[in-house]
């Protein structure tokens, strides 16, 4: 859908808010998106097929807003903008940045977040009473970062030195020192390779790799996820063992994965919290969800790849190997 499309759409709805506790008949809802992921990432699908089936049809009684799927994060703001202005119902928003350009945009339209830690970003007041114009989804990622660094001190057990891919926009210095600290405890240097930019991946995995890194830990940020066939690339290249954020990076072809199922995260708690929030549910009284399943994938055939042999005892824990 193009944008002059879009705005034929809703240009001439009424304006945010109105009020119902349930779905209106007849009417046509309009939502917004503000995404690095582009339109057809399979979490997205998953989220536009469990809307269906409770009840909002996209293309039917919704029109979802495709040109802001497959944006950069400097794109957030001016797209914001135009979303408020088009006055759609509901924006729903992937990491921090997105979050933070929709808030800066509106007060007053809800707006629908999957981010790394919502009360420590100070995006919402707390899990079960977010107040404000904000709701969605809180993976607590500092606390799986940690988990999944103690996993790739396993996966690579002579290691002294572990490199961390950061994203300085999502990451906080507390979290980083955190895992500097965890790492130090053990006799491990951590070092923090920080970036901003789809172009600085490539370097940085590189510079972790000459500079005597054993292993790599990629925290959780949407850059890595919508770029992470840069790091598939560079990490086989250079033959350094990765850990990332969401299972299915595993099956996408990265070594291990240990987190949430960001589909399972957009089709069971995003897609049902974003129908409450169209049927008039206040984002203030809406508690902020975070996932309850944690998955451990690891893929043989990457490990391989990277001559790397993974302890039995490390496989034995595994959720999925895929051979």
């Amino acid at each position: 859908m193009i944008r002059r499309e879009f705005i034929l759409l809703v240009g001439s709805a009424t304006a945010w808010p109105l009020v119902a506790l349930t779905q209106e008949a007849g009417r046509n809802y309009r939502l917004g998106s503000l995404y690095q992921a582009p339109w057809d990432a399979p979490h997205h699908v998953a989220f536009r097929e469990e809307l269906t089936q409770l009840g909002f049809v996209d293309g039917g009684n919704l029109a979802i807003d495709r040109t802001g799927h497959g944006m950069r994060p400097e794109q957030f703001a001016q797209h914001a903008a135009y979303l408020v202005k088009s006055k759609v119902d509901v924006i729903q928003c992937g990491g921090d940045a997105a979050i933070r350009a929709a808030q800066q945009a509106t007060s007053a339209i809800p707006i629908l977040g999957l981010t790394d830690d919502m009360v420590g970003a100070g995006l919402v007041a707390s899990l079960a009473h977010p107040g404000g114009n904000i709701t969605g989804v809180s993976i607590l990622a500092s606390e799986l970062d940690a988990k999944r660094q103690e996993t790739l001190l396993e996966l690579v057990p002579t290691a002294h030195q572990i490199a961390v891919l950061a994203d300085s926009a999502t990451t906080a210095p507390s979290q980083l020192r955190a895992l500097e600290d965890a790492g130090a405890a053990r006799g491990i240097k951590v070092t923090v390779y920080e970036v901003r930019r789809i172009e600085e991946i490539a370097a940085a995995v590189d510079s972790a790799k000459a500079a005597g890194a054993a292993a790599l830990n990629v925290l959780a940020t949407p850059l890595f996820f919508n770029n992470r066939h840069i790091i598939f690339e560079r990490t086989t290249a250079v033959r350094l063992p990765a850990i990332y954020q969401w299972p299915e990076i595993a099956r996408d072809g990265g070594l291990v994965a240990y987190g949430p199922s960001i589909v399972k995260i957009y089709r069971r708690q995003l897609a049902p919290m974003l129908a409450k929030l169209l049927r008039g549910i206040r984002p203030g009284d809406l508690p902020v969800e975070q996932p309850a399943e944690f998955d451990l994938v690891i893929n043989q055939r990457t490990a391989k790849a990277l001559g790397l042999t993974i302890s039995t005892s490390v496989l034995a824990r595994a959720d999925e190997v895929i051979e």
